[in-house]
């Protein structure tokens, strides 16, 4: 799955915490910050883990404050484990 994460989420260590909740669940994939503020998460892994992480990615770490979180389907990807880029 690919979700994009609207509101406040550069600058309070998203990328790092979804890092660490995504390996926590076994989910490999990346979590990188986009140039309109928005950070971008591809998770790849078991359903119900993926279901775990999204319902986090609405709340993220402390200082955050998420307003939107959209998903959408991807072809299957295979990533050596989970990464901030």
């Amino acid at each position: 799955m690919r979700y994009y994460i609207r509101g406040r989420v550069q600058g309070v260590c998203f990328r790092a915490c979804t890092c660490s909740q995504a390996k926590q669940l076994n989910l490999t994939g990346y979590a990188h910050n986009l140039l309109d503020g928005r950070v971008e998460v591809v998770a790849c892994g078991e359903l119900k883990a993926r279901e775990k992480l999204k319902i986090w990615l609405h709340q993220g770490p402390e200082l955050a404050e998420v307003i939107e979180v959209v998903s959408e389907g991807i072809s299957v990807q295979e990533f050596p484990g989970f990464s901030v880029g």
